[in-house]
């Protein structure tokens, strides 16, 4: 009797051992990142400021992907336990879901039949195009485009401290890490002063960061590893 009573029990801690390992099954971040690039239609060296977390969502285990590529920002969440798309979301002037019907990507809804792209509703009082409501905010840097906007918001924000100045500043912080991986931008703090906020992110690191826009002195540097 005993015997049959010993058998039982470990017939049933195999069974559990066997269930509970099912239950547990979990593609990795590795397999997670793939799934979300081969849907984008992109690989690891398209891409930048790639991430890659681990949630619970609704009781079940998720991975949210997020990165890069060109203009577009791209957020992906995936079922941890077999890898199922539950939800993707593409911001950004190249995202295909902002494609025209002729094909162009970025275009739509942007050109009148009588002027070029990007002028529609845009002609001032005095006949000339393109001028209306184009002053920039303070300048903005995102995914490496410096352009000239540092010049432009120290006019306007009378700040000492450019935007590419800034941008050195905290890419100086992260060894290996390029403007690709960088977005920051100028902000009034509430207190009365101007600051520069961003974050970069590299190598599977969240770098977020403050920097007074007149002194250079870092006011805030956090850093998250993913």
């Amino acid at each position: 009797m005993k015997r049959y009573v010993v058998a039982t029990l470990i017939s049933v801690t195999l069974l559990g051992t066997i269930t509970g390992c099912g239950k547990g099954a979990d593609i990795g971040k590795d397999k997670a990142t793939d799934i979300a690039l081969a849907d984008a239609q992109l690989s690891e060296s398209d891409v930048t400021r790639l991430r890659v977390s681990k949630d619970r969502d609704d009781g079940q285990s998720i991975y949210e992907v997020e990165f890069t590529c060109g203009a577009t920002e791209y957020e992906y969440e995936i079922l941890a336990s077999n890898g199922d798309i539950l939800s993707t979301d593409y911001d950004g002037s190249n995202s295909r879901n902002q494609q025209s019907p002729n094909g162009q990507q970025g275009q739509t809804n942007q050109q009148s039949p009588n002027v070029q792209q990007g002028q529609t509703d845009q002609q001032s009082p005095n006949g000339q195009q393109g001028q209306a409501n184009q002053q920039p905010q303070y300048g903005q840097h995102r995914n490496g485009d410096h352009g000239h906007s540092g010049n432009t918001q120290n006019t306007q924000a009378n700040v000492q401290l450019t935007l590419e100045d800034a941008s050195k500043l905290a890419l100086d912080r992260v060894p290996g890490a390029s403007a690709q991986d960088l977005k920051i931008e100028l902000d009034y703090d509430d207190d009365g002063y101007y600051k520069y906020e961003g974050d970069i992110i590299y190598n599977q690191t969240e770098y977020e960061f403050e920097i007074d826009a007149n002194t250079g002195d870092f006011l805030e540097w956090k850093e998250e590893r993913r």
